[in-house]
């Protein structure tokens, strides 16, 4: 039940704890959907750079990376992009800022692997392309989720 105070200010169930877990389920439910999105979208254009002649084969020990190793490891790094989002909703004054400037800096880096890893020209330049497509899924939703749940 709720009840007013002298102030005329309405107390009563709805509290900042309240207001704060009701955001950060917003945020969460909105990142896993968009990590299934990122996981489809990697697998598919994986899939697609196979189709046309990339083997995806790394030098280094000779293996080639398999089309379920492409979904895995896009959902894994997409669920790190939503705990740090939660993180900045938690702490931060303008977590929709700095998770942009945090996730574009991480993607940068993400970069760093397939250009050092020896594969061939179709390769690297597939793999590097498969870093950017879960990026302009993930970095766009999670920002715009934060800036929702602050504004």
């Amino acid at each position: 039940m709720n009840s007013m105070n002298d102030n005329g200010v309405v107390a009563g169930p709805a509290s900042g704890r309240t207001s704060h877990a009701h955001r950060l389920r917003g945020l969460v439910g909105t990142g896993f959907i968009a990590t299934l999105a990122a996981m489809v979208a990697t697998t598919l254009a994986a899939a697609l750079a196979q189709a046309v002649g990339v083997d995806f084969e790394v030098p280094v020990g000779g293996e080639t990376i398999p089309l379920p190793g492409f979904a895995v490891v896009t959902g894994f790094f997409s669920v790190v992009g939503i705990v740090i989002a939660a993180a900045l909703l938690r702490w931060s004054a303008r977590p929709a800022e700095r998770f942009v400037w945090t996730a574009v800096s991480l993607t940068a880096i993400s970069l760093a692997p397939p250009l050092l890893s020896g594969a061939n020209t179709a390769t690297t330049t597939a793999l590097l392309g498969l870093h950017l497509v879960p990026a302009t899924v993930m970095i766009p939703t999670l920002a715009r989720s934060l800036r929702t749940r602050t504004d």
